[in-house]
This record gives structure tokens, sequence and C-alpha cells, in this order.
């Protein structure tokens, strides 16, 4: 198996960084202030909330990385460490299924963004396809020359699609009128319901906190620059969310507000005029750009985790000679690419929306399992010898285990239920290897 040579042939600090933020800050969040209209300015507390429980994530990936380092697969490896192979093969699974469903969702908020330069792709839907396998497949390649290809990217695309973001959120706090917070709670509901109902939305927007921690081999000191990249990854996009949303309160009305189709464009456009909306735009192309190259390096890296502990098909073992595992990427970007389709297809459409939101449960329920591994893997360690490490361990745990469960339960019903069925349909899967793999140690 090849290995990466030397620390110029991985990822560092701000490369690593700018896979957190670049993952994290998706084309979703510039439709996030029309959708948190309706409630008014309390939906700032919501923004608090979900950053308050993401940074206590973020903090048990952080040890985590440090607790178990050179490990890649993340949220996989921990939950393999602290519970064993079933529980660990859950976790990837569903969390490989979630993001190649994120990819082809990613895949055509950009084709929505580009419709902007070029109209024909909001009404031919052949040239939509094509446009969108063009951006799957060429980010596939760039991900299959190697992680520093695909990081210097990460970094570009990061750095572009933060600045419209900034400039809003900056620029937007003089042209801010204070009574369009006023009244603070415009839901209906009290102010507790408020807050939880926009903090269980928002938290979605910070979900790829954990992502530096996935390719652990293929960053340079990962037991130091994975946790710095983890933290200041996720407080950069918590200031950038809660600026820019801010700003965005205070400059449109909220009855104008929730029904904006492009609440970004519409402050740039009061700022700097007409014009001003064709690069905010930009900033939403690219910004779905960089996460979904951002997100193809991750697609490979979860299934080759499994892999190297016989959980996976050998297949998605195998590094190429840049040290990635390219055949798993190529495979996953064929689901991708038959998951984008079928949002073009009627009839198909209404499944595909509906696995998204499974989807994310996934990701959540492989939170859990990380935040209760913690405890035990940090329980066979040395570290918490003494009781004053006991405390502060635990308070984290505790923490971010409620949190995460409160996010879940906020998902609905009917969400948990079958994202619990698509966690569950793994189990044949991992039966048939089991057994595949008994039949090659009897031979």
């Amino acid at each position: 198996m090849p290995e990466i040579p030397n620390t110029n042939n991985k990822l560092g600090l701000w490369t690593s960084t700018s896979l957190v933020v670049g993952n994290m800050i998706g084309s979703g969040v510039f439709l996030m202030p029309a959708a948190l209209a309706s409630y008014g300015g309390i939906s700032l507390f919501g923004w608090l909330f979900s950053a308050i429980g993401a940074i206590l994530l973020a903090r048990v990936f952080a040890n985590l990385s440090k607790l178990v380092p050179q490990t890649d697969g993340g949220p996989y490896a921990y939950t393999h460490k602290g519970f064993g192979d079933f529980a660990g093969f859950l976790v990837a699974w569903g969390y490989w299924i979630s993001i190649w469903c994120s990819n082809a969702a990613i895949t055509v908020s950009l084709i929505s963004a580009l419709s902007t330069f070029f109209p024909e792709l909001a009404s031919n839907p052949v040239l939509s396809i094509f446009t969108g396998l063009a951006a799957i497949w060429f980010l596939t390649w760039i991900n299959t020359l190697g992680v520093v290809a695909s990081g210097h990217l990460q970094l570009m695309t990061t750095i572009l699609k933060i600045i419209p973001l900034l400039l809003i959120g900056i620029a937007g706090f003089f042209f801010m009128n204070l009574s369009n917070f006023s009244p603070f709670n415009t839901s209906g509901t009290s102010d507790f319901a408020a807050i939880s109902a926009t903090a269980s939305f928002t938290f979605f927007a910070f979900l790829g906190f954990e992502c530096a921690t996935i390719p652990s081999c293929s960053v340079s000191n990962p037991d130091k620059t994975i946790p710095r990249a983890t933290m200041l990854g996720t407080l950069l996009a918590t200031i950038i969310y809660m600026l820019s949303s801010a700003s965005i309160l205070g400059m449109i009305p909220a009855k104008e507000l929730q029904h904006s189709v492009t609440p970004f464009a519409d402050a740039a456009v009061m700022i700097w005029g007409n014009a001003s909306k064709y690069w905010v735009s930009a900033g939403v192309a690219i910004a779905a750009f960089g996460a979904l190259n951002g997100w193809i390096l991750i697609q490979g890296q979860i299934p080759f985790a499994i892999a190297k502990d016989n959980l996976f098909p050998a297949i998605f073992g195998k590094q190429n000679n840049k040290g990635v595992p390219g055949t798993g990427i190529i495979i996953s970007s064929i689901l991708v690419s038959v998951l984008m389709m079928m949002n073009y297809t009627k009839g198909l459409v209404e499944q595909y929306k509906f696995l998204i939101l499974l989807s994310t449960v996934t990701v959540l329920v492989a939170y859990l399992f990380s935040v209760a591994s913690y405890i035990v893997i940090k329980m066979n360690t040395k570290l918490l010898k003494s009781k004053s490490n006991w405390i502060p361990a635990i308070l984290l745990s505790i923490f971010a285990f409620a949190f995460s469960l409160w996010v879940i339960a906020g998902s609905g019903q009917e969400t948990v239920y079958w994202g619990f069925i698509l966690l569950l349909s793994g189990i044949p899967f991992y039966v048939l290897i089991l057994w595949n793999r008994k039949a090659k140690e009897e031979k």
C-alpha cells in the first residue's frame, strides 16, 4: 500500500482549516436568513445556541484526534475504537450514505447558482445534468491527484466564498435599521420554542466541523494540526454566520426577507447597487463548488478507513500512486452522479429530497457515538488517573451528548424513524462481509 512520503504531501493547518470551513459553509447558508425571517430577531439566539453545541462537539472531536492520532475515518475510527466493529460499521455506513446524498444536493445547488449567469440551466434539464456531471467528475479527478491538490483548491475556494459573507456582514452594520428587530419574536410561539426551532434548524449549517479528523493520516502533525483546525474552523464559521445573519436581519424587514430567494444579493444591492448581485451569485456558486470539492475528498476516506479494518470490500482500501483511495472516490462519485440525475427526473424528486433529510440524522447519530466513545477511550488512557481530568471530560461529554439528542429530536419523528431504518439497512451488508471474511480465514 503506497504511503504518503513526507509532510510536503500532507495537509497543513490552513488547508485543514479550509476543509472544515469549506465543508461547513455551503450554498445553503446564503438562503438561511430568509428561512429564519419568520421568527424575527430571536433567530440570532438560535444561531448562538447551535454555535455553542457545535463548539462543544468540535471540542470532543479535537480531543479525540489527540487520543487516537493518525487514524483515518473520524467518527468511524472513534466509534470503532470505543465500541468495536458493529457500531463502527453502522456509523460509517450511515455517514458514507449521507456524504454522497449531500454531494448530489450540493451539485444541484451549484447548477442553480450558475443559472444566474447561464439562464439555460434553469430550463434545460439535459444541460443541467451535463453541467452537474462535469463538476462532479472534474473534482473527482482533482481529488485523485492527491490531498495537496485538493487542499490547495479547497483553501482558494474557501477564501473566495467567505469574502462576500464577511463584506455584507461588516458593511451591513452601517445600513441596519434597529426597528427591523421589533417585534423580536414574530413566530407566534414562546421564546423558548422559537429558540429551540431555530437552533435545530441552524445547527445543520455547522455539519462538517469533524472533517479535519477524517483524513488524519494525510495531515501533517495530526495530533496538533487537527485539533487546531477543528476549533479554528468552527469558530470562524460561527463568526461569519452570526455577523452576516445579524446584518441582513437588520437591513431587510422580516416581511420582505421571508419572501426573498436571494437575501444576500438583496442586501448587497442595498449597499453597493444592482451590479453587486452578480458577485454574490458568484459567491454562492463558489461556495457550492468548494463544498463539493471538500466532501468528495471525504467520500473516499470513510470507506477507505473501513476497508483497512476489513469491514468493507478491499477495493475501497486501495490507494493510487498519489497516496489517495482513488477507486473509492470514483465509486462514490458514480453514486453521487446517479442521485444528482434523480433530481431532474419527475416522480423521483420527492424521494431524493427525503433521502437527503434522512441522511442528516445519520450524521447526528455518528456524533452521538463519537461523544460516547470519547469517554470510553479516555477511560482507557492514563489521562484520567487524576480526578481533575475526570470532571471536564465528563461535563463536556454530557453537554455534547444532550445537545446531539436534542437536535435529533427536533428533526421530527418520521425523519428519525426512517433515518434509523437507513442505518439498519447496512446490517445485511455487514453480515455478508463477516461471512466472506470468515470464509477467507478458513481457506
